[in-house]
């Protein structure tokens, strides 16, 4: 099993009022993406990480193998996702696989 978490920030133009409706189809939709994307297991978005955190949100999720992973970096799906929902307003992006 591949574990693949990546971890953002808002962009600073980002408003405490936008926030909450962003974390909600954020989430939706990535986890979402478990039934379309081959390979992809488990999706859990982190929506409320402990004061001690250094980022606002995160999305960690599992994979039958490192060839899955790879292939979830370009499904069509994962990407519109990506592209609409959630790189238009984050910023500092982490990521760790293992």
């Amino acid at each position: 099993m591949i574990h693949h978490i990546v971890m953002w920030n808002f962009k600073p133009e980002i408003t405490k009022e936008e926030k909450p409706e962003l974390i909600r189809k954020m989430s939706k939709r990535l986890c979402a993406l478990v039934d379309k994307v081959p390979g992809l297991v488990t999706a859990v978005f982190v929506e409320r990480p402990l004061s001690s955190s250094t980022h606002d949100i995160a999305l960690v999720t599992t994979f039958k193998s490192v060839d899955d992973l790879a292939a979830y970096a370009t499904h069509p799906d994962h990407v519109y996702v990506a592209d609409k929902y959630v790189r238009p307003y984050v910023t500092d992006r982490a990521c760790l696989d293992y």
